[in-house]
């Protein structure tokens, strides 16, 4: 199976698009959202779509000032730095702070009937909480596990608080036609493995629990958690994302071969020579569980992309794939 996330960003459609609109505006405005879905299962021969969205739009609804600088990402201007901030956090459901997602994926399934699946996603609670604390990206996260360590009690009201929200925001993209859903925890490798067990996957696990009482497959996605795949996999998911860090058999060494994997081709890999993609692609595959393997890059694509790389791979590895079934 082949997914590529975020294909579509770096078409020339696309970029018409960003010219004229922030990007926030163009997740919360339901066809533009649906249209940018759409373009790269136009372009490309993949086997689903992601909708088009973010991880950070909760943090609104939650009572962030959340907005994006050209060249920096996401900012929030008034970012967590008290006990008192955490108990005014807000928790609104999500059908009513955040409609416009859903009403993408329905206009998406409208548009594309039962030919492609739609994936819905959401951030996992470290990850929101952790750019709430730091107002936006950081290489440390030095404030987040200072308040984690020195505030544990407001730590835990916390990421309960965003378990409750991106869990009502996964149960309302399953309402509108997602036909799964995706957890992502971007930071969650800036943690050592003693720190995630304690911290973060109780948290994790619940959300991804919240999840798959939808009744859709879920995938449990982290970055730069190759020594601790196992601990990833032990707070829950139906099928378990790998970044470009370990091989996949080392994956499968950690996790088993109970459950099946996503991933894992480094991103840049896309800009180099067709030789060395082709060999790292079936690197990849060769790799892969007999369990199941969603065929994709270890995060998302490089501006610098070219599209027409995207193509090619994809059709390589729809004709490897379909000549090995």
């Amino acid at each position: 199976m082949w997914l590529m996330r975020q294909a579509g960003r770096y078409l020339p459609e696309y970029r018409a698009v960003r010219k004229k609109l922030d990007f926030l505006t163009m997740v919360k405005t339901p066809e533009i959202a649906a249209e940018i879905t759409l373009q790269p299962i136009r372009r490309f021969d993949l086997d689903a779509a992601v909708i088009y969205s973010d991880l950070l739009p909760p943090l609104q609804t939650m009572g962030l000032d959340l907005h994006f600088e050209k060249g920096v990402g996401p900012v929030i201007d008034n970012p967590i730095r008290s006990t008192k901030q955490v108990d005014l956090l807000a928790t609104p459901p999500a059908g009513e702070t955040m409609p416009f997602t859903p009403e993408a994926i329905r206009l998406v399934k409208q548009e594309l009937g039962d030919r492609v699946p739609v994936i819905g996603f959401a951030g996992c609670p470290f990850t929101l909480s952790a750019y709430a604390i730091e107002g936006g990206g950081s290489k440390k996260y030095e404030l987040t596990r200072r308040f984690m360590y020195q505030e544990p009690a407001a730590w835990r009201r916390l990421m309960d608080k965003m378990v409750t929200v991106a869990g009502s925001f996964l149960g309302e993209q399953a309402k509108a036609g997602a036909d799964a859903l995706q957890v992502f925890d971007s930071w969650a490798g800036v943690l050592s493995r003693y720190d995630y067990e304690r911290y973060v996957a109780p948290y994790s696990a619940k959300l991804i629990a919240i999840a798959q009482k939808t009744g859709l497959p879920v995938i449990h996605f982290s970055t730069g958690t190759a020594g601790h795949l196992d601990a990833i996999a032990a707070a829950g998911g139906d099928a378990i994302g790998v970044d470009s860090g370990p091989s996949l058999r080392e994956a499968r060494e950690r996790i088993g071969d109970s459950r099946p994997l996503q991933g894992n081709l480094d991103p840049y890999l896309l800009q180099a020579p067709w030789r060395e993609l082709k060999a790292q692609a079936d690197r990849v595959l060769d790799e892969a569980p007999e369990t199941g393997h969603v065929f994709n890059t270890g995060h998302g694509l490089v501006p610098a992309t070219p599209p027409d790389a995207v193509a090619r791979l994809t059709d390589y590895v729809r004709e490897r794939t379909s000549r090995s079934a």
